[in-house]
């Protein structure tokens, strides 16, 4: 695709994440198992296209979902975060999607980074490879989600991750706030917001 990755380790993260964050937060038994498999499932689309790859993943997850025998209430709820999930066009619309919106927006890593010559890389691939660790915290008392990041700055700037993912954190702010908590970044221990 000439992006990030997308495979097994991206969806079986953001269904951990995603899911770990309703149940962190309160949410029942059930919707914390809908964010995982909406996590699980939610770049599907990706089969087709990468572009509106969020609502193509929808129209390929009813179909699955449906044929599984699943409660068309809960199709619904997977499939309506599964198509609000991209930045383009998505916003959180119930609990699994501002959850799905949390995971997989703070999914930046160096293990991302598809392409191997590091001279040819572009904006993304520096910003993705100079994250050398991040993590989605929950704080269940004070209902705050912080994204912990660690950015080498030999490789990318602090900017240059705004400059690409600043829509993205304005994603997260309003994803966090539909579920009733805060939510804030950290940047090489550095409080950002």
């Amino acid at each position: 695709m000439g992006f990030t990755e997308h495979s097994y380790r991206h969806k079986n993260l953001v269904s951990k994440i995603a899911s770990n964050v309703l149940e962190r937060l309160g949410y029942s038994e059930r919707e914390v198992e809908l964010a995982a498999i909406a996590g699980y499932l939610h770049d599907i689309g990706n089969v087709i296209s990468r572009y509106n790859h969020g609502q193509t993943g929808a129209m390929l997850a009813y179909d699955i979902l449906k044929d599984l025998g699943m409660d068309p209430g809960e199709i619904a709820t997977v499939i309506s975060a599964i198509g609000n999930h991209e930045e383009q066009y998505g916003e959180s619309v119930n609990n699994v999607s501002a959850a799905l919106i949390l995971a997989d927006k703070s999914d930046v890593h160096r293990s991302r980074v598809r392409n191997p010559d590091v001279s040819t890389f572009d904006i993304h691939d520096r910003v993705n490879y100079g994250a050398v660790h991040s993590f989605l915290k929950v704080d269940t008392e004070e209902r705050k989600i912080t994204l912990e990041l660690e950015i080498d700055q030999s490789i990318t700037t602090v900017m240059e991750y705004f400059e690409i993912f600043l829509s993205r954190m304005v994603m997260c702010r309003r994803a966090a706030e539909f579920l009733d908590a805060s939510f804030g970044l950290v940047i090489n221990d550095a409080k950002l917001l």
